[in-house]
């Protein structure tokens, strides 16, 4: 890559976690003195500008499922495929105008599908080249691949971030399937490598037990009022981290329970780091986060997402995380310590993988020019 190149990057929009784990990339390309450019809607240019206060943003918006109370979201999700279908078709022609405007050079799309450009380099990142099907649908879980391989082709690069061998954390969903050539294992991705403490001094709370909470609503809050009448009557303190970037109502305490709406990575860091349990949903960008920190977690995938309740068991089969179902979840459920010692050449891996890739597109950028 040529020193100063704009560099637009785009995260999917079905929860925080695909711009949280764009955080360490934009760092790496801007202490190459590159400009980063983040295309997001309202919700993750909040999220973003709390992160990184100095961050260039822009209003692109991507698609948004609706969530249902009751109903698991692949049946929710079906009626909305044509919606899909047009928001990617229509993306991919508002892309052309955004580079046009923006003098882009380079576009990172984490998982938006329409993002792709015949005249510029563009980056494709996703950690499930198969998607997960349920498993009264596995058998046409192969059309899925088929039309995720066409879609990773169409980009100059596809980035899995994830490991490439035995020690991995994506299990069936990037390993044992054919990958194009244009892929590259790029490690593991969290905000919290590298980063110092934060400047908030967190009130010694010896073994507190952390809640992280994630993904959409309903069943967000769904969990939350579930966890909180659990955890209410603990004898240890808890902490429940909100991940609500746009509310202002800060921090607030009931009881044992102090909950944060939104904590910058700092204190986040901090939290995690000095519990004694953490109980989190089993998104990937969380899973990553925790391993970075060497940290387990008992994980409660969201309710028919395919993909969490997959990673939950592959994880916990592996040893690595405990996991539990939403409806099982009552006042006998026990927290496993949150330490581990599995995550050293995990994290060592990743930094070389990361900058292995960089260094490869930097490369054929010059080969280019």
């Amino acid at each position: 890559m040529k020193k100063g190149e704009n560099i637009l990057i785009c995260p999917l929009e079905w929860g925080l976690g695909h711009a949280s784990r764009m955080i360490p990339v934009a760092e790496k390309l801007r202490a190459l003195n590159h400009n980063i450019i983040f295309g997001a809607g309202e919700e993750h240019i909040a999220f973003l500008k709390n992160e990184l206060p100095e961050l260039t943003c822009i209003c692109f918006p991507g698609f948004r499922p609706a969530y249902s109370r009751f109903l698991p979201q692949y049946i929710r999700l079906l009626p909305e495929i044509p919606a899909l279908i047009y928001h990617i078709i229509s993306e991919h022609f508002r892309l052309k105008q955004i580079i046009r405007e923006h003098h882009i050079d380079i576009v990172i799309s984490d998982n938006r599908f329409g993002l792709w450009n015949k005249k510029i380099r563009t980056v494709y990142i996703t950690h499930q080249p198969r998607i997960s099907f349920p498993h009264c649908f596995l058998f046409l879980e192969f059309i899925g691949v088929f039309f995720h391989r066409k879609i990773m082709k169409k980009y100059d690069f596809c980035l899995i971030p994830d490991l490439p061998g035995d020690i991995n954390l994506t299990g069936r969903l990037s390993h044992g399937i054919r990958l194009p050539g244009n892929t590259r294992f790029i490690g593991i991705l969290s905000r919290f490598s590298g980063l110092t403490s934060s400047d908030e001094t967190l009130s010694p709370q010896s073994g507190h037990i952390t809640v992280i909470l994630s993904g959409p609503e309903p069943q967000r809050s769904i969990l939350e009022e579930k966890l909180t009448g659990i955890l209410k009557k603990t004898d240890r303190p808890v902490i429940i981290l909100g991940g609500s970037p746009g509310r202002q109502t800060g921090k607030t305490s009931a009881g044992n329970i102090t909950r944060y709406d939104h904590a910058d990575r700092g204190l986040m860091k901090e939290v995690i780091s000095g519990s004694g349990a953490i109980i989190a949903r089993a998104g990937y960008t969380t899973i990553m986060e925790l391993v970075s920190l060497g940290r387990s977690a008992l994980l409660i995938p969201t309710p028919g997402q395919t993909e969490q309740e997959y990673l939950s068991r592959y994880l916990s089969g592996k040893g690595w995380f405990s996991s539990i179902s939403q409806k099982e979840l009552n006042e006998s459920v026990s927290f496993p310590p949150s330490k581990k010692k599995w995550n050293d050449e995990i994290v060592m891996q990743s930094g070389i993988l990361l900058d292995k890739a960089l260094k490869e597109l930097s490369e054929e950028a010059k080969t280019e020019a």
